[in-house]
C-alpha cells in the first residue's frame, strides 16, 4: 500500500455580505466572479440586490442610538480595536491587495500599512473633533451661546475605486469616528478586501449594524440608497460622474447631505479633518446668564 498522501482538494471561501454584524447571502442568490488584473479567477463575490440595500439600511438605522450615544472615547477605542485587528490579517490583506490590484509585495505592504494607520488617525481623532468643530459663540444679550456638533445619523458610502483597502478606510473611518453608521458599497472591480475588513470590524467591540458592508453594482445598489428616506447621507466618493449626478439629484429629494469629491482624491495624503467634519450635524444652544 502507498504511502504517498492524496492529492486534496482545494477548500475555496464562500465570501458573504455583511449586515447587521451577521453574514448573509444576497438574498438574491447571485454572484459574480472576481479577477485579477491579469484575467485570473479569484473568488465568487455575492452580488448583491436593492432588497439588500434596504436590510442594511435597517440595520444601521437600529445601530446608531447606540453607536452615536458611546462616549468619543470609547469610539476611539473600538477605531483602535480595528487597527489592532487589521495589523494581525496584515499578511491575509497584502496578498489580497497583490491579487486585487496587481501590486508589488512591497507597495501591498505599504499599501496595508497606511490603512492601519489610517485607523490610528482616525481613533485620535474622535474625542478632538468636538474642540475644532464646536464655537462659543459671541452674542449681544445675557446669553452663553455654544455650537456642538452631532452625528448625521446612516451614511452610505460608495467607495473608492481603485484603493479598495486604504480609499475604503480612509470613506469608512471618518463617518464611524463621529458617531454615524454606515452602509458601505465596495468597489465592485475588487471587493475582497472590503469583505474581509468586514470580518474584522465583526470582532473588533465594533455594534452590530454599525457598518454594513455590500458587493455589487454600484448602478444597481446607489439608487435605492440615495431614495432611502432613513438614510441621511451619500459620500459618493466612488461613484462614476454620470452615477453621481443621478444619486445627488435622488438624494434632493429627501435632502441628504451629500459629500462629492470633484477631483480625484490621494488617499496616501495627510487626511486633514475634512471628511470627520462632511458628516457632522451643528447644534446650537442658548442658554441665560446672570447680569
Amino acid at each position: 500500500m502507498s504511502d504517498t498522501p492524496s492529492p486534496r482538494l482545494s477548500v475555496l471561501k464562500t465570501y458573504k455580505l455583511f449586515i447587521g454584524g451577521a453574514f448573509p447571502r444576497s438574498e438574491s442568490g447571485r454572484v459574480y466572479d472576481v479577477t485579477s488584473p491579469d484575467g485570473r479567477w479569484l473568488a465568487n463575490a455575492p452580488l448583491a440586490s436593492r432588497k439588500d440595500a434596504r436590510d442594511a439600511v435597517v440595520a444601521a438605522r437600529k445601530a446608531f442610538a447606540k453607536w452615536s450615544g458611546a462616549t468619543a472615547y470609547n469610539r476611539g477605542q473600538v477605531l483602535y480595536r480595528i487597527a489592532e485587528m487589521l495589523q494581525g490579517r496584515h499578511d491575509q490583506f497584502r496578498l489580497q491587495l497583490t491579487d486585487a490590484q496587481g501590486l508589488s509585495k512591497a507597495q501591498a505592504r505599504a499599501a496595508v500599512d497606511a490603512a492601519i494607520d489610517r485607523w490610528v488617525w482616525y481613533a485620535g481623532w474622535t474625542d478632538k473633533i468636538a474642540q475644532v468643530a464646536g464655537a462659543t459663540n459671541p452674542v449681544a444679550g445675557p446669553y452663553l451661546n455654544l455650537s456642538s456638533p452631532e452625528p448625521t445619523g446612516v451614511v452610505a458610502v460608495v467607495a473608492p475605486v481603485g484603493s479598495p483597502l486604504l480609499g475604503l478606510v480612509s470613506a469608512l473611518a471618518p463617518v464611524i469616528a463621529t458617531g454615524n453608521t454606515a452602509v458601505v458599497v465596495a468597489d465592485p472591480a475588487a471587493p475582497l478586501p472590503a469583505l474581509t475588513l468586514a470580518e474584522v470590524l465583526a470582532t473588533s467591540d465594533l455594534p452590530a449594524g454599525t457598518v454594513n458592508v455590500l458587493t455589487g453594482r454600484p448602478a444597481e445598489l446607489g439608487p435605492p440608497l440615495a431614495a432611502h428616506q432613513d438614510v441621511n447621507a451619500l459620500d459618493l466618493t466612488g461613484a462614476s460622474p454620470d452615477l453621481a449626478a443621478d444619486l445627488e439629484a435622488a438624494a434632493a429629494e429627501t435632502l441628504k447631505r451629500v459629500h462629492r469629491p470633484r477631483a480625484a482624491e490621494d488617499f496616501t495624503a495627510d487626511p486633514g479633518t475634512g471628511r470627520l467634519t462632511a458628516f457632522l450635524e451643528t447644534k446650537t444652544v442658548w442658554h441665560p446668564i446672570g447680569v
